[in-house]
């Protein structure tokens, strides 16, 4: 599934593409995604344009004329900016044809994804309301980790990963975050101390760049705006590192299931 570094390398790769252009056409080829894509915006859409482009947890939000175009990559969907006269495929949904030539199109083979309308403040849409900060931002910082996890018995990787807490950290990032704080998965939230909450704020955001900047990780269905896999797989500490040493002691990598999820950690390495 896409995570937060590929929908953000994705916006990176769409911008210079998106920004500024007018909308010529919209084709839906197949409206049923994870919800119905708007009827309207076939008629809505042409001859608006796109002001500009931003990321809030993993929805990409196209500004309007009249309102935000919400995109999301569901379970396997990407992004590509195209010749206008490029052929469709069986799995390209939808296309947002631009006046000068190209076309961006989704691509969303098991259909998770979402296209959706939103005119007035997009903070208030009922997907992006509730969500918690941004992790690359100031807002996520230890005093607010450490708020979070007071009075919770959930496992500190089950906490991290909920989007009222904070937004964008997947299961991958998730794991190898914690790893590089030395701290277990299965930890109780609220056993965390300020150190150790700074410490951990620290390499989700150290991890996330890093995976921005090697342009994403997953998983065999991801690709880039321009049709390029991610790199970060190859830079894993514990995640999908089962019965391997670990890189820092050596020590085997254990796998266990919390809230459904594979979960890798050094038992040595992290407390």
């Amino acid at each position: 599934m896409p995570e937060l570094p590929e929908v953000e390398t994705t916006l990176r790769g769409l911008t210079p593409h998106l920004h500024g252009q007018r909308i010529k056409q919209v084709l839906v080829r197949n409206p049923q995604l994870r919800w119905p894509v708007p009827a309207q915006l076939c008629k809505l859409l042409p001859g608006q344009t796109i002001h500009g482009l931003q990321r809030r947890a993993k929805y990409l939000l196209l500004a309007c004329d009249s309102g935000t175009l919400i995109l999301h990559l569901g379970m396997s969907g990407s992004l590509r900016v195209l010749p206008e006269k490029t052929p469709a495929e069986k799995h390209d949904h939808f296309d947002l044809v631009l006046d000068n030539g190209t076309l961006m199109r989704l691509r969303d083979p098991r259909r998770f994804g979402a296209v959706l309308w939103h005119e007035g403040d997009i903070a208030r849409h009922p997907l992006l309301a509730q969500l918690g900060p941004e992790p690359l931002q100031e807002e996520f910082d230890a005093a607010h980790l450490y708020r979070a996890t007071r009075k919770r018995s959930a496992a500190i990787k089950l906490l991290i990963m909920d989007s009222h807490v904070v937004v964008g950290v997947g299961n991958i990032y998730a794991n190898e975050a914690l790893f590089r704080a030395g701290i277990r998965p299965q930890l109780a939230a609220g056993k965390l101390s300020l150190p150790r909450s700074a410490r951990l704020v620290q390499t989700i955001r150290e991890t996330l760049t890093e995976s921005i900047a090697l342009g994403g990780s997953t998983l065999r269905d991801f690709v880039h705006s321009d049709g390029k896999p991610g790199y970060f797989q190859q830079h894993y500490w514990v995640y999908d590192r089962a019965g391997e040493p670990c890189r820092k002691c050596g020590t085997l990598i254990k796998l266990i299931r919390q809230g459904q999820r594979s979960s890798f950690y050094c038992s040595t390495c992290q407390k």
